[in-house]
């Protein structure tokens, strides 16, 4: 197969188009940094009462999503942390984010030893644990499971702090 050659008629609406191009501003390009010195108190939420609520009501709808299923623990902590900063980068105050149930399990069940036969439910247990990390910690304002019509048990809501 060989490949196309350009045409000269290509060739000077390219040269046209890249001398009308401009850099970007560099305050376009500037990104609110969190805090990152505060960690989230296990119980405590930057939610006022009104607002927790209405997301426990599910009167609010998210104004992003982000769907964990099927990624490792290790993808989906860097795919999280990506997605809470581009999120705040946006503005938005709230998100969710979708774990997954994981397998229901008796509650005498025995403690599983192999890893490749691992219980489900990984993600749903790491989450809340990463939002308790430092590099989450300026991100995040407040948790709470999310109601039923956005994904029930499985999902989370992330309240996410202001942009400085």
């Amino acid at each position: 197969m060989s490949r196309r050659t350009t045409t000269p008629e290509e060739r000077d609406l390219f040269a046209k188009s890249f001398a009308e191009s401009r850099p970007l501003l560099k305050s376009a390009l500037d990104v609110p940094q969190p805090k990152t010195s505060a960690r989230v108190v296990e119980g405590g939420t930057g939610i006022d009462g009104n607002t927790e609520e209405r997301l426990r009501r599910g009167q609010i709808d998210p104004e992003a999503r982000l769907d964990l299923h099927g990624l490792t623990e290790s993808v989906a902590h860097r795919t999280l942390l990506t997605f809470l900063k581009g999120a705040m980068a946006r503005r938005h105050k709230l998100v969710l984010v979708v774990t997954g149930k994981g397998r229901s399990q008796a509650e005498d069940a025995p403690f599983d030893m192999e890893l490749n036969m691992r219980s489900r439910g990984i993600l749903k247990a790491a989450v809340p644990r990463w939002l308790n990390e430092k590099e989450f910690a300026g991100l995040v304002a407040g948790t709470r499971a999310a109601h039923k019509k956005h994904g029930g048990e499985g999902a989370m809501y992330i309240y996410l702090r202001k942009g400085r």
